[in-house]
């Protein structure tokens, strides 16, 4: 992503969720660092490689260069900026009270902390800092003002604590999260003014060893003990979900604003130099995100439903599945079994109004069995008039479609089949028999992408259905097979697939006459399902099995 583009990103409006992204990765991993600054001018300081670190760099927005060392600490905290920043506390193996300032070059002396403690939060600048929580041979609610030359005592925190995140500012600070055991989180939050601390409402995901960056009323809470993705925001009054980030992590540096965080570093079974950076979902342009992986990893499994509220259902694990999840946008989480088990099978309609499709028992061949989800539980629909598994699908519960695939002595159909909450009736015939193509669109306007043909060689061919007949669309940029789509015949994204012997990771849009290319998946695969519209697609499963799940914003 560009500076350009990211400076256009953030100037952007409002939106429900943001997105994490990949930045530059740190030039030393490590874990327990402190940061301050912003996403184009941040600044990640000390912290541990399994041996005490000064290190001390500089982010530009794309990459990060080396400044000034410092005294080599961890489990400290930060303020202030790039060019004036402030470190202060920390371990060398046993607490500190050491506080130094940033020039933007060098690091020189400021007045001692007033307790030799570790794990603390801090926030503020250089001249109006604030320490607060943290370890002094017990957990600590003391909090601590600077102002540029010594430390004085403010008011104590409700719950002392160690290992908690905290942004803001001197007289408008937030904490939150943290822990008094060591081994468990807390969901505790508290609001500064200077002088008192009061209760803000909790965490939705107890939690400790995060970060935060923003302020009192836009702050964000990041990673934590687990490792954990999760991200929440808060608004002054509630904490919502953020988006997830893609690398689980403990014990990061966190710093910007609620909608222009960055990430950095941290612990996730080795010492991590990767950087993420906190975007509006609503700004991005063809970007994939990592979103929520599914509780379990699946390939030649199906799809419904949109990007906030998506459905998957059957696959293989190795064996046949019955597995359906049903996402929020963030997470995946257990639905009612399909029954029988099977991969293979189409997808339509929505979370609530979910269709599964033909599919295979063993093997590929195909089945004629239909259900119908309500949102908890699946019954039995209309049998399908012709065998089918590895079929295209698309529509809703009440109007869908089914196309090509394999019949039950696996051979490869052209039959169209069309249904209307009851049975399923024969529609026109595609011009080209396949199997395992992309689909998008509803019963009345669908679209068929690619795939095998009945010979098994693979096709760039995309056909349109109007309700009738199929008519030739146009040619995908690569003859593409076990590939996934959705969005409208108008307006269509495809990811994914295997071309030739090749797993890939390509992504395309139709505008209803030809195929552009745009922003790839972060992981090659195909056996993949897909769900949501062309500006706010959905990627789920595939080979591997994989459990990986991505957004898709443009």
């Amino acid at each position: 992503m560009s500076m350009l583009f990211r400076l256009i990103a953030l100037s952007g409006g409002i939106s429900p969720k943001g997105v994490w992204t990949a930045g530059g990765n740190l030039a030393t991993a490590r874990r327990e660092l402190a940061a301050a600054g912003t996403l184009l001018a941040g600044l990640a300081f000390c912290g541990t490689t399994g041996s005490n670190s000064g290190v001390t760099e500089e982010y530009n927005g794309t990459i990060w260069s080396s400044g000034g060392a410092g005294t080599a600490r961890y489990a400290l905290a930060g303020a202030g900026t790039q060019l004036a920043g402030l470190s202060f506390a920390g371990s060398t193996g046993s607490s500190s009270n050491v506080t130094q300032e940033y020039d933007g070059t060098s690091w020189s002396a400021g007045g001692n902390y007033p307790q030799a403690c570790n794990g603390l939060a801090g926030g503020g600048t250089q001249t109006a800092g604030v320490g607060f929580g943290g370890f002094s041979g017990a957990n600590t609610g003391v909090t601590n003002e600077y102002d540029g030359t010594s430390w004085a005592a403010g008011g104590t925190m409700t719950t002392a604590r160690r290992m908690l995140g905290g942004c803001g500012e001197q007289t408008a600070t937030l904490s939150f999260g943290g822990t008094t055991s060591g081994s468990s989180g807390l969901g505790a939050t508290e609001e500064y003014n200077g002088t008192n601390w009061a209760t803000g409402s909790s965490l939705s995901s107890a939690t400790y060893q995060n970060a935060g960056a923003g302020t009192q009323t836009e702050g964000a809470s990041f990673a934590g003990a687990g490792p954990i993705s999760i991200s929440e925001e808060y608004n002054g009054s509630v904490w919502t979900a953020g988006g997830r980030l893609a690398t689980a992590r403990h014990s990061p540096g966190g710093a910007g604003a609620k909608t222009s965080a960055i990430c950095m570093g941290g612990f996730a079974a080795t010492y991590l130099a990767t950087t993420e950076e906190y975007v509006l979902s609503n700004t991005l342009n063809g970007v994939w995100a990592t979103g929520g992986a599914l509780a379990t990893a699946r390939e030649a499994l199906a799809g419904a439903g949109t990007q906030d509220a998506g459905l998957s259902f059957g696959g293989t694990t190795g064996s046949q599945s019955a597995i359906t999840e049903e996402f929020n946008g963030i997470s995946w989480s257990s639905g009612g079994s399909i029954s029988p088990a099977r991969s293979y099978l189409g997808g339509a309609g929505s979370q609530t109004a979910g269709l599964a499709i033909g599919g295979a028992t063993t093997g590929v061949a195909g089945t004629s069995t239909t259900q119908e989800y309500d949102g908890s539980t699946w019954s039995s629909g209309g049998a399908l008039g012709t065998p089918s598994a590895a079929c295209g699908g698309c529509g809703t519960q009440t109007a869908g479609l089914c196309f090509g695939g394999n019949n039950a002595s696996l051979a490869t159909i052209d039959a169209t089949q069309e249904y209307d909450g009851s049975s399923w009736s024969t529609g026109g015939a595609l011009t080209t028999a396949r199997r395992s193509p992309g689909s998008a669109g509803a019963q009345t306007a669908a679209l068929s992408i690619g795939g095998l043909n009945a010979s098994s060689a693979q096709l760039a061919s995309t056909l349109e259905y109007d309700g009738t007949t199929w008519s030739a669309g146009g040619n995908t940029s690569a003859a593409t097979m076990e590939l996934a789509g959705c969005g409208t015949q108008n307006a269509a994204l495809r990811f994914g697939g295997q071309v030739s012997t090749s797993v890939v990771s390509t992504a395309q849009k139709y505008d209803g006459t030809s195929w552009t290319t745009t922003g790839s998946l972060s992981q090659s695969k195909d056996l993949l399902a897909g769900a949501g519209s062309q500006s706010a697609g959905l990627s789920f499963g595939g080979s591997g099995p994989s459990a990986t799940t991505e957004q898709y914003f443009s």
